[in-house]
């Protein structure tokens, strides 16, 4: 895609850090660095987020992730965890639409990178849970 950043990094045309590349992925330092060795994951096809994916593509791109996580923890002592993020779609924080998934070290929990979940547990019985499994259940294709 002509206008990607994404997809000019992985051309070289635009500077990126590096970390990992190979037939199916490039992973780089994203350049906020949340935590030190921030490092995006992304697929070198462009493809916009996770609904473009078809089965391939995911098993490609997903079966990386343990290699370049582990490098990451690796390289730092310090690094005691890892969030791994992906968004898609605008409302979901997705700010480049070439699919992209965050390998965000973790080294304390005051390492100025959080994520709040509101529980609503109370606002669903059995019933309702149930409701929405089966709404998502009957939409899945094989």
């Amino acid at each position: 895609m002509d206008d990607c950043i994404f997809c000019k990094i992985i051309a070289g045309e635009i500077p990126s850090t590096q970390v990992y590349h190979d037939e199916v992925v490039t992973a780089f330092l994203d350049l906020t660095q949340t935590t030190p060795g921030h490092t995006l994951v992304v697929p070198n096809k462009h493809v916009k987020d996770i609904f473009a994916y078809d089965a391939d593509l995911a098993s490609a791109v997903f079966a990386r992730l343990p290699k370049i996580a582990r490098a990451i923890r690796d390289s730092n002592p310090d690094i005691k965890g890892m969030n791994i993020l992906n968004n898609n779609g605008e409302v979901a924080y997705q700010s480049v639409f070439h699919s992209h998934i965050h390998l965000v070290p973790r080294y304390t929990t005051d390492d100025d990178f959080g994520l709040k979940f509101n529980d609503n547990s109370a606002k669903y019985q059995p019933a309702d849970l149930q409701k929405i499994a089966d709404q998502i259940a009957g939409q899945i294709k094989e």
